[in-house]
């Protein structure tokens, strides 16, 4: 049976793109794309009140039973401070001593993509995309929507957790010229004291937390400290199926590595399969561009649990044991919170395997070094679009001998078509004997029948890593190219960038060899069309990326293709 090379291109590019899709789902850890499951109702606060919200009454990890409500009502007043640092801007409730929204002050909210974008999307409803001129918020709570993070005590029925209420020594709220500013609460309850001292630098964001527990009574106690972040199992929004990211709990320990869950295992199973013992590690809550870690205390042993906690909530804890403290002793416990962008150098120097929350999926061994290689391209040219031409030039240089050798196997094809032409009509009825005399005149003209689909097979796995590497920097979130082009991250507003790939892809199929049979011509001739309706959902970089490469392709084979032309 004859090959016919476009053909086998296509579907090579056609397959490669069905990886990729398969890859998103996996990346929502096989959650349906068609709709987020039904919200939690949670009460607020009536329109214009300035009561603190209502404080949840979720199980304490670890603890032997389920209270109903706070383990004792205090009458500590109740505030929540506003600490603010040059990067972030954190709110801490009194109560339980939750942070209970982080607002990232050097990060906007993702923009609406313009009219067509607002308004193409397969599996999601029209409507306008969040008002870009807003900081992006982590931690909050709403009536749809919880983030929280939580830390106290366990082990004992009437010790303090992250229901009790308490009180805020004074100090600074906002860092200004300082380098640090700290806020230090304290709660004394069952005998045990517990004093959280939360630590915010300048320029990081990396909150330092430490609790002392004092043992104020006359019996010796042996409490353990969990560390718990809370979320909701909703979508993230603007999430769809051509668009759609990861969002929930993740954890790395020495021994079993990075582990992604899903909500839905947790939904069904009370809890997720993981690791569930270390001595090192951390957890988090990880979703697109951003992520909230908390790495405990080195070097000491904990367990780690999932669980849901109430309607729509499931929370991911770290537990560890902090021996028996007698009476008058004191024992200290230091934690980090890191909630801000997924920064490969930030993770890296926060701590051991936080960096793999940048999710790169199955190619990271390609990916990781493209994503250096455009790193150091940006720090010259200052422009993320300008980055990728240049990056996708390199590329055409690297693997300029290998697209060289399959244009000129194109070429040669083309030459002979005739011939090829003249063999279908002499055999037209009998293929075995036509599958041979083809062979013989691939042979007979030194012409390799897959010398031209190499390229585009080796090009591949660079093509995907590139994607994940768009898809999974949070450098590319709203970062410009030029006029049109405002955020690399997302598709094109205008569509301009998948009509030029039409063009070029059309030119392209031009300058290939006719097929014979009728129907692959038109098969040929409407796939342009079809792949650049898939690129209105691609983030416009990656789009970019492939129509400089086609434009360049077109030019290589154009000069190949004149070069083997035959004489007039």
């Amino acid at each position: 049976m004859e090959i016919n090379k476009r053909t086998i291109m296509w579907i090579v590019f056609a397959v490669s793109l069905f990886v990729l899709w398969n890859d998103w789902m996996v990346a929502n850890g096989g959650q349906s794309f068609f709709g987020p499951r039904t919200p939690a109702k949670v009460a607020q606060a009536p329109a214009g009140s300035t009561a603190a919200p209502a404080v949840p009454t979720a199980a304490v990890p670890g603890a032997p039973a389920v209270p109903g409500a706070p383990a004792a009502v205090e009458p500590a007043k109740r505030e929540v401070i506003t600490i603010t640092t040059d990067v972030l801007k954190a709110d801490i409730d009194t109560a339980g001593g939750v942070v209970r929204r982080l607002e990232l002050l050097k990060f906007k909210k993702a923009g609406h993509p313009g009219w067509f974008g607002g308004c193409f999307g397969l599996f999601e409803a029209c409507k306008p995309r969040a008002d870009n001129t807003q900081n992006e918020v982590l931690f909050d709570e709403g009536a749809s929507h919880q983030y929280l993070a939580q830390t106290g005590l366990t082990g004992a029925a009437a010790i303090p957790n992250h229901n009790t209420m308490f009180t805020a020594k004074p100090g600074a709220r906002v860092i200004d010229g300082a380098n640090e500013v700290q806020l230090v609460l304290e709660s004394e309850q069952g005998g045990v004291k517990l004093t959280k001292t939360y630590t915010f630098h300048k320029g990081s964001y990396v909150i330092d937390l430490r609790h002392d527990v004092t043992n104020v009574g006359a019996a010796p106690v042996a409490p353990s400290l969990y560390l718990r972040l809370l979320h909701d199992g909703n979508k993230p929004e603007g999430d769809s199926y051509f668009n759609s990211s990861y969002t929930g709990p993740t954890l790395y320990t020495p021994e079993e590595k990075y582990q992604k869950l899903d909500f839905a295992k947790i939904e069904k199973n009370g809890h997720a399969e993981h690791a569930t013992k270390s001595n090192d590690g951390w957890i988090a809550i990880s979703q697109h561009f951003f992520v909230s870690a908390f790495v405990p205390q080195p070097n000491t042993p904990r367990t780690i649990e999932t669980a849901k906690v109430d309607t729509n909530r499931y929370a991911i804890s770290t537990i560890q044991p902090l021996g028996t403290i007698a009476p008058g002793a004191t024992v200290s416990n230091n934690a980090k919170l890191y909630s801000g962008p997924q920064d490969e150098k930030l993770l890296e120097s926060v701590a051991p395997g936080l960096d793999l929350v940048k999710d790169y999926g199955f190619l990271t061994i390609i990916a990781k070094p493209i994503f250096w290689v455009i790193n150091q391209l940006h720090n010259v040219l200052g422009n993320w679009g300008w980055t990728i031409i240049a990056f996708t030039i390199l590329i055409k240089l690297a693997f300029f001998p290998l697209s060289a050798a399959g244009y000129r196997s194109m070429a040669k094809v083309k030459l002979v078509t005739p011939k090829m032409q003249a063999i279908r009509e002499r055999y037209k009825n009998d293929p075995a004997k036509m599958n041979q005399a083809t062979m013989e005149l691939y042979k007979t003209e030194k012409i390799n029948p897959l010398g031209g689909c190499l390229p585009i097979l080796v090009q591949m796995p660079v093509f995907i890593a590139l994607y994940w590497v768009l898809q999974a920097s949070v450098e590319f979130r709203g970062a410009p190219w030029f006029g049109w082009i405002q955020d690399l991250s997302q598709h094109d507003p205008w569509i301009i960038l998948p009509v030029l790939y039409a063009i070029s892809m059309f030119i392209t199929t031009k300058l290939n060899p006719a097929p014979a049979d009728p129907m692959q011509a038109k098969m040929m001739m409407w796939m342009p069309l079809i792949f650049s309706l898939m690129f209105f959902f691609f983030p416009s970089g990656l789009v970019l990326y492939w129509v400089v490469n086609n434009i360049l392709s077109i030019g290589q084979q154009w000069v190949i293709t004149k070069k083997f032309a035959p004489a007039k």
